[in-house]
Order: structure tokens, then C-alpha cells, then sequence
């Protein structure tokens, strides 16, 4: 049910709103203000008024789709043909204008029986606020339209990736992840003031903080899980932690078997790039029973720690831990639990502070056809 291309007509009452206002000329824009009105005459020459949709409901919100229906008065309801549902971002709410003249802002759908879903991932997209008004319309001989007054104005706000959506992320992550190298240590870089404020104000501990809006728009774990970000990824010729960070020139150095173990679960948080070669897979530890393993739970992906394609635990012939990172994306580990600096090391990095690398809110790039799914972004 998908809304495609203007070029396409409206073909099934089945999918009431497949299709965009093929059938509304341009001359016709008057049509669709929302102030306006244009009642056509009775046979007998007075104004016949179609209903106006009133307390319109939208419910089953996801990413990219929700359904809608309305009450109407019984006047005029046999004439009515079609629908027109105009939807815009909230921050542009009182527009009704087309931002270009092939692409129209508004949807016509047939009238059939409520509730409709709408869906189209072209127009929708997660985590946005949208407002929706409604016009009945009667599509007449000629093929023009008569339309009621627009209904009042609804808003709300579309929904984050469900969990089939990041499994198609999951499975995009997976082709791309490449071969695995062994790894020791998850490391964090930050500023002398961070660790500072960590030993003094926070008995010596680094604390989960809310993640950013970096990655993708419709990440369910973005301005929501609390965690600290950890690093894994090691230089391919010295099998060691690079000596460049973006984010700090002191290094907090941790064995690897103290945030991942048997009693740590693993999620699959988000895939995505910044305009760039290099992509980026975001991975959650939560240790078992913790408030950010229940989170995930819901949300996320759970991984196989001993059997996945980006970061792996398993037992050694002696009983030890063996740890493994995937060579070709960059790791983001975000660890839910708050981390003591005694259980590892603080020192300087001897190369550079790269500022250019920074995920820090970064934009995922819409375009990239290797990161992308066909769903609200």
C-alpha cells in the first residue's frame, strides 16, 4: 500500500491510497486550500455541501505508515468519491503549496470503508511530526472535483525501525562485515576534564549517559538508551587499539572479558555511514537482568555472542575467553552499565586528536544504497 509515483493511477480499493493526485489537474490547486471550498449547484441551483470529516483518529503508527478514519455527517455522503489528506511535517503545517510542480504534497485516495492505512516511506519518515487534515470530494463528469472544507488539523509522530526493520539493517550489516580479527581490549577516549569529573563526582566511575541522534533517523535506541560508548577495533598490522582518537587524548583501557562475557547479552543496535567509505554497526552489552537488557529486549536484535559477523566471545581448548571483531566496519559499543576506572587503565594516546571522525549526532547518508532499507529513514 505504498504510495507511488505521481505516473501511476489509483488501481485497487483495496489500497486506498496507492496513488498520488494523478487525476487533480494543476489548474485545479485551488481544490486543495485549505481555506477554500468549492461546492458545486443542486439541479435545482442551490449549493449541495459535502460532509467534512470530523474527529479524525490515527492509530497503528509505525516508521513509515499509520491508518486513519473519521466521523461524517450523513449529507451528501453517497456523492462522495474520493478523499484528499493532506500531510505535512508539523514544522510546516501551514503550508498547501507544492514545492515543486510535479510533486504534490496531498494524497487522494478512493473513498472506501475506514480505517485506511497510509504508507509510503517516500513521504513518511520515523521518529517525525506530521499533521493531517481531510476533505471529502466528489470527482465529477467532467473530471474535475467538488471538495468540502478541510477537517480540523491532527498531529502526531511517526514511530521508530520495528525489529524487522533493524533485522533488514542486520542482515546489510552482515555482507559487508568482513573477515574477523582477534581483539583483548574494549577502550573509551575522552578528555582530562571527563575522567576528572569520573573520579571526583562519581566515585570513580564512568556513567551511563543518554545515546545521541547519531546513525539512523529511526534508531529506537537514539535519545533513549542509556550506555557509554566503547571501541574495539584494532590497527590490522600491530593487531593493537589505533593511537588516533577523535574524542579525547587520554585512553581508558579495559580488559575485554570485563563488559563481554557468558553473562553478557548482545544486541544489534544500528548500521549506517556518514557520506563516506567507511560504515559504522552499533552493538549494545547489556550484562544479563540489567534495566538495558530489558530495554533491548524489546527493541533490538538479540545476537548469538559465540556465533554473529561483527563481535564475538568464545571459550578457548583451556577454558579462556577468546574475543573477535569484524575487519571491514567500524565498531560502536555501547555497554549499559556504569564501568569503574580500577578495573582498567587511563593513559595518552601518542597520535592524533582527528575531529574529522566523530560520530558525535552524525547524519546518516540517505543515499547510501549499501546502509539504506526501503523504509522511513
Amino acid at each position: 500500500m505504498e504510495v507511488p509515483g505521481l505516473a501511476h493511477n489509483i488501481t485497487s480499493p483495496l489500497s486506498p491510497c496507492e496513488g498520488m493526485i494523478k487525476d487533480l489537474s494543476l489548474d485545479s490547486i485551488q481544490l486543495c486550500e485549505r481555506d477554500g471550498r468549492d461546492d458545486s449547484k443542486s439541479q435545482d441551483g442551490s449549493m449541495e455541501e459535502l460532509p467534512v470529516p470530523q474527529n479524525i483518529k490515527i492509530s497503528n503508527i509505525t516508521c513509515d505508515s499509520f491508518k486513519i478514519c473519521w466521523d461524517m455527517e450523513a449529507r451528501s455522503k453517497e456523492r462522495i468519491t474520493h478523499y484528499f489528506i493532506d500531510l505535512n511535517k508539523k514544522e510546516n503545517k501551514n503550508s498547501n503549496k507544492f514545492k515543486h510542480k510535479d510533486v504534490p504534497t496531498k494524497l487522494v485516495a478512493k473513498a472506501v470503508p475506514l480505517p485506511m492505512t497510509v504508507r509510503g516511506h517516500w513521504f513518511l519518515s520515523p521518529r517525525t511530526e506530521y499533521t493531517v487534515a481531510v476533505q471529502t470530494a466528489s470527482k465529477q463528469t467532467d473530471g474535475d472535483y467538488t471538495v468540502s472544507e478541510w477537517s480540523e488539523i491532527i498531529e502526531f509522530c511517526t514511530a521508530d525501525y520495528s525489529t524487522v526493520h533493524l533485522n533488514q539493517l542486520l542482515e546489510k550489516a552482515e555482507v559487508i562485515a568482513g573477515r574477523m580479527l582477534r581483539f583483548s581490549v574494549f577502550y573509551r577516549n575522552q578528555h582530562k576534564e571527563y575522567f576528572n569529573h569520573a573520579r571526583e563526582a562519581q566515585d570513580n566511575r564512568m556513567m551511563p549517559s543518554v545515546k545521541d541522534n547519531s546513525g539512523s533517523h529511526g534508531s529506537p535506541i537514539s535519545g533513549k538508551l542509556e550506555g557509554i560508548f566503547f571501541s574495539c577495533n584494532t590497527e590490522f598490522n600491530t593487531g593493537k587499539p589505533p593511537q588516533d582518537s577523535p574524542y579525547g587524548r587520554l585512553r581508558f583501557e579495559v580488559r575485554a572479558d570485563a563488559l563481554f562475557n557468558p553473562d553478557t547479552n548482545l544486541y544489534f543496535g544500528d548500521f549506517y555511514c556518514m557520506y563516506t567509505a567507511y560504515h559504522y554497526v552499533i552493538l549494545v552489552l547489556a550484562p544479563r537482568g540489567s534495566r538495558g537488557d530489558d530495554f533491548c529486549k524489546q527493541r533490538l536484535p538479540a545476537l548469538d555472542i559465540g556465533n554473529n559477523r561483527f563481535l564475538t566471545c568464545k571459550q578457548d581448548e583451556e577454558g579462556g575467553l577468546v574475543f573477535h571483531h569484524a575487519q571491514d566496519v567500524i565498531l560502536e559499543v555501547i555497554y549499559t552499565e556504569p564501568v569503574d576506572l580500577a578495573l582498567g587503565t587511563v593513559a595518552e594516546i601518542s597520535g592524533h586528536q582527528l575531529m574529522s571522525l566523530s560520530t558525535v549526532n552524525a547524519k546518516k547518508d540517505p543515499s547510501c544504497k549499501t546502509c539504506n532499507i526501503s523504509v522511513g529513514r
